[in-house]
């Protein structure tokens, strides 16, 4: 039977914990373990920020429980219902090859060869590098459709977007997209690098997988993802080859012209349009064996307006882009050079009607004709995204023909249009608490939900959009933009984790209101929110030098609110490092400075609530100092409150703490009525985690109080 009280298993119980800390089961589950590892140690015991750190906590864990049959059995409770990663249980596949596919017969074979190398510790890695348009990603899907039994526990795929001017992917957000495609539940993936990294080795150890990595651009994206599994093949698709990864490399060139003939001569025919003899050489030579200008072109052929005005590039692909724009009506032409601006990751009608100033239905047939002639390509949600060689083509093109006055308004009516969309979402997400600042811009048509989780479902699908719109405001220098946006971001943080990604935006927050105006409220209030997120990232010094700039900000300033918020907010972090007595002496600092809140104050009608909340957070800490006739004094205060006002997620919470706190004094039988109760007011939460905590805390209350896990 597994010693759970080896140094060993507590190591691995208090690691597997810390990379829960993404949801609200793992959290909870990691402040039980600071008060357990206290009231087993003896003395306060600060949170491990590393793995030497772990393993020293675990070998006082060990010590200490070898000496007290009671603590062992206190221990091992904890540890056999302590939340573990989730399962990966899905077998995910590409998604559909093209229906044209020519050639290519060399490089396939090369494909094959190293994914079914002898294994010898070293990964399977493949390369396929070429200039754009040459079918790098079209023939890694195209290989990998046509191998499907080759890998029967999943192909997974992520765009790196390493092709345009960007930084590209941080690799940390490509571990947490590969790790949801193999059905970890986004709030179970760990939240710092090397934690998915773990994760993603040991949900690969024994599977065969294909892993395709699109559009890299350097192999600091690629190294985090490598295995030496021995069933894991990894495909990556790049400009040019990758120094530093050590992987075959693959070269694709143009197709010849008798490949060339046949593919055109495919799609052409699909497309019910009879070849022209006499135009077919021109069209052949302009598109100089690139496979995405041949597709082009027999786009324009279908319509019936091949053009070819001008001289080719000598980038084929280019030139298809040239002659796919001069082919456009005007007002498509120029929709495309403008929207072309930013590397927008989903461009729908509203957002192309605002940055051109028209209608929604115009701006719909816009892109559908930008569609049809394959310079923008549809997502499976209804948007577009423009490839990064027409982007690059059309964007420079913009500012010439457009002009740089005209191109920096359409761009600032994007950002306008992100602002007018975030706020009113992020309102309806999460319509407790206060807000520095109330919106300004006008909700746009039909920016209505039905609940909160409806809003909070249209923020996080358009994210993407809302963090380039942060990027593209600090560059404009419009501060006011990139404050409120991060702000309204806020539900995302909170309700979604999604905090390697919220990151670089809230970095930019606090950066253009540093430079504005660094003692202001907004860059109090965004050090505030850079500080939550590090907290949730375990990058804890700089948690605590963010909520330190903060309250001398806010204290300085004279805005109660937003002091007590940030010294709450510090005590937040030492809860998560395990400081209690330092995080009860935050939370009683807090509650004196609400004090000088003023009746016709900010923040005055959320008053009562942030007590509330402040109680619990001070009955918690208690808990971990194992002062526990306080602490209940404290929660039960706060759960009062909380059931008047008819919140259930933090009746639910509240009586959580309750229920943890007698079970931690030894009281366990006691517990099992709070926790019947928090999973009832949970009942229409959608608070999956949560529920996962009470489960496991119930099973070991019953275990505890000599009922047994196995009943009711």
């Amino acid at each position: 039977m597994l010693d759970l009280s080896s140094a060993e298993a507590v190591a691995a119980v208090l690691g597997a914990v810390g990379a829960g800390l993404a949801n609200e089961a793992g959290k909870a589950a990691w402040e039980s373990a600071g008060g357990l590892v206290r009231r087993i140690v003896g003395h306060e015991v600060r949170a491990p920020r590393d793995r030497d750190e772990l393993t020293g906590v675990a070998q006082l864990v060990h010590d200490a429980v070898r000496q007290d049959p009671g603590l062992a059995r206190a221990w091992t409770a904890f540890a056999r219902s302590a939340p573990r990663p989730g399962d990966a249980d899905l077998r995910p596949v590409l998604r559909a090859s093209t229906r044209f596919f020519t050639d290519r017969e060399s490089e396939r074979k090369a494909l094959s060869r190293e994914a079914s190398r002898r294994p010898d510790g070293r990964p399977r890695v493949a390369v396929l590098h070429g200039p754009q348009g040459i079918g790098t990603s079209a023939l890694a899907l195209h290989w990998g459709c046509a191998e499907l039994r080759r890998f029967p526990d999943g192909q997974l795929y992520a765009d790196l977007r390493g092709a345009g001017p960007a930084a590209g992917v941080d690799p940390s957000a490509v571990l947490g997209s590969l790790l949801g495609q193999l059905g970890v539940p986004a709030a179970e993936v760990p939240p710092t690098r090397e934690d998915r990294e773990a994760l993603l080795r040991a949900c690969t150890t024994d599977r065969r997988l294909l892993i395709v990595l699109d559009h890299a651009r350097s192999a600091a994206q690629i190294l985090p993802v490598l295995t030496s599994a021995p069933g894991v093949f990894v495909i990556v698709t790049a400009r040019h080859p990758l120094p530093g990864l050590d992987a075959v490399g693959i070269p694709l060139r143009a197709l010849s012209d008798k490949d060339a003939r046949r593919l055109l001569a495919e799609i052409t025919k699909a497309g019910n349009v009879t070849l022209d003899r006499a135009t077919l050489p021109a069209v052949l030579e302009r598109c100089a064996g690139s496979p995405f200008a041949l597709r082009a072109a027999a786009a324009r052929l279908t319509a019936r307006h091949w053009q070819q005005d001008g001289q080719p590039s000598g980038e084929p692909a280019r030139t298809a882009v040239a002659d796919g724009i001069r082919a456009l009506r005007p007002d498509a032409a120029r929709a495309l050079r403008l929207l072309a601006q930013r590397d927008w990751p989903a461009i729908d009608a509203s957002l192309t009607a605002a940055v051109l100033g028209i209608e929604e239905t115009a701006a719909g047939g816009i892109l559908d004709e930008l569609a049809a002639g394959r310079l923008v390509e549809s997502a499976t949600n209804g948007t577009y995204w423009i490839r990064p060689l027409v982007r690059e083509y059309a964007a420079t093109q913009g500012l010439s023909e457009e002009g740089p006055a005209a191109v920096e308004e359409a761009v600032r009516s994007a950002v306008r249009w992100c602002v007018s969309f975030a706020e009113p979402a992020s309102k309806a997400a999460l319509r407790q608490g206060w807000r520095l600042g109330e919106p300004q811009q006008p909700a746009p048509a039909g920016a209505r939900y039905s609940d909160p989780g409806e809003a909070l479902t249209a923020l996080r699908d358009t994210l993407g959009t809302l963090l380039q719109a942060i990027a593209t405001a600090e560059e404009l220098g419009d501060a006011d933009a990139v404050f409120r946006l991060s702000q309204a971001l806020w539900p995302l943080q909170l309700k979604m984790g999604c905090h390697d990604q919220l990151l670089p935006a809230l970095d930019a927050g606090v950066r253009v209101t540093r430079a504005q105006a660094p003692d202001s409220r907004e860059a109090a209030r965004m050090q505030t929110l850079l500080g939550l997120n590090l907290t949730e990232l375990r990058r804890w010094p700089e948690a605590e030098s963010a909520f330190a700039e903060a309250t001398r900000i806010e204290e300085a300033a004279g805005h109660t609110r937003g002091h007590a918020t940030a010294v709450e907010s510090l005590g937040l972090l030492r809860l998560r490092e395990w400081r209690f007595r330092e995080a009860y002496d935050c939370f009683e600092a807090a509650d004196r400075i609400l004090d000088g809140v003023r009746p016709d104050g900010e923040g005055i009608h959320d008053l009562p609530r942030a007590r509330a909340l402040l109680r619990r957070h001070r009955g918690r800490a208690l808990r971990g100092l194992g002062q526990w006739a306080p602490a209940r004094e404290e929660l039960e205060s706060a759960l009062s409150f909380f059931r008047a006002t008819h919140e259930a997620y933090n009746t639910a919470r509240t009586l959580t703490d309750l229920a943890e706190t007698l079970e931690a004094s030894g009281r366990p039988a006691e517990a099992l009525p709070l926790i019947e109760e928090a999973t009832a007011a949970l009942a229409n939460e959608q608070a999956h985690y949560p529920l996962v905590h009470l489960r496991a805390l119930r099973e070991r209350c019953r275990e505890e109080a000599g009922e047994g896990s196995d009943r009711g």
